[in-house]
């Protein structure tokens, strides 16, 4: 009995205490194929299982996930101690954001960057998706359009008078140049928009992405910009957004994804929905039917940036995380070939 759980192990698959019942691996999976030009939404939601010495923290990294993602995923779990045998959903589905599909789009409020690679002749499009870290309030990041002038591998680190200043102000002066290194905050590479304090880079400490860290530029972990840096070209557009709620269609029904609004909207929001509303009906169009409002209203409230379908009669929230809930059986296999879910 001792060799059929460590069997599952080595074909990618993990157990219960029943062993007829098997959980695939969740799929770290960053890079999507678009069937057509009106794919709205991309992935699907999963679930990991905790052990005693595992964190939230430590699935974000490992399924390509920030902090606050996850955490807002999981509103019931400790993220320091999930507990042996929690159940911890993954975010793993997204809404596309409402913005041109070429270049990187940039959403702040999602702390998710969206990388449309240029489209040969004859290929479907593609969409590379990041958690980043962001500017901290006072520090914010700019919205807008760049683009990126200047790759830079081993980069140096320059930190501006403004920042010194307030590191000094701290006890913690900073010298004038930082050289490339494990102790460099731009990690092993960085690439400068057109705005040129403002960098993607990756960073010595990752614990930060997807969290408000920054002075304002944009971090991501350092697998993630080696990755983006060797596939990005000088010249590629940048567009900075800032969409907390993001509506599109997927099988015939109308998807709302809800984020926490930026501490400084929040504020000048004071609780309104209008901007929720405006967004679900800009995407619902003249469709009959799309919407239940108060389905809507309570998607935007909760803010846990999962999909989830808005229509009247839609299941809603709780399925959405039942079915990433669920487990897949495997057909019987022999123990000389075992077979992977």
């Amino acid at each position: 009995m001792l060799l059929l759980p460590a069997l599952l192990l080595l074909s990618g698959c993990a157990s219960f205490p029943e062993f007829g019942l098997l959980m695939q691996e969740p799929e770290r999976t960053d890079r999507f194929v678009l069937p057509d030009e009106n794919t709205d939404v991309i992935g699907k939601v999963q679930y990991v299982v905790a052990h005693d010495e595992d964190t939230l923290p430590d699935f974000a990294r490992r399924y390509g996930l920030g902090y606050e993602e996850i955490v807002a995923a999981n509103p019931d779990v400790d993220p320091w101690l999930p507990g042996a045998g929690t159940r911890v959903v993954l975010p793993t589905e997204f809404v596309l954001p409402d913005a041109p599909r070429e270049g990187i789009v940039l959403n702040l409020a999602a702390l998710r960057l969206f990388y449309y690679p240029p489209v040969e002749d004859g290929q479907r499009q593609e969409v590379i998706t990041h958690p980043v870290g962001i500017g901290r309030e006072g520090w914010r990041t700019p919205v807008g359009q760049m683009r990126i002038t200047q790759k830079i591998a081993n980069p140096a680190w320059r930190p501006p008078a403004s920042v010194r200043a307030e590191h000094a102000k701290q006890g913690h002066p900073l010298p004038a140049v930082v050289k490339a290194g494990p102790d460099n905050p731009l990690g092993a590479y960085a690439m400068r928009l057109s705005r040129p304090s403002y960098l993607l880079h990756g960073t010595n400490k990752p614990d930060g992405v997807g969290m408000r860290v920054s002075h304002g530029c944009v971090r991501l972990y350092p697998e993630d910009i080696e990755r983006l840096f060797g596939e990005v070209p000088v010249g590629t557009k940048v567009r900075v957004i800032n969409q907390p709620y993001i509506a599109g269609w997927k099988d015939g029904e109308l998807y709302l994804e809800a984020h926490q609004p930026l501490a400084e909207d929040a504020r000048r929001w004071k609780g309104s929905l209008a901007p929720m509303e405006q967004v679900v009906q800009a995407a619902g169009g003249d469709a009959p039917g799309a919407v239940d409002w108060q389905k809507a209203q309570e998607v935007a409230r909760d803010a846990r940036g999962l999909p989830v379908p808005i229509a009247p009669g839609s299941p809603g929230m709780d399925k959405v995380i039942a079915d990433a809930h669920r487990v897949p059986r495997v057909p019987p296999w022999s123990e000389t070939e075992p077979r992977a879910d």
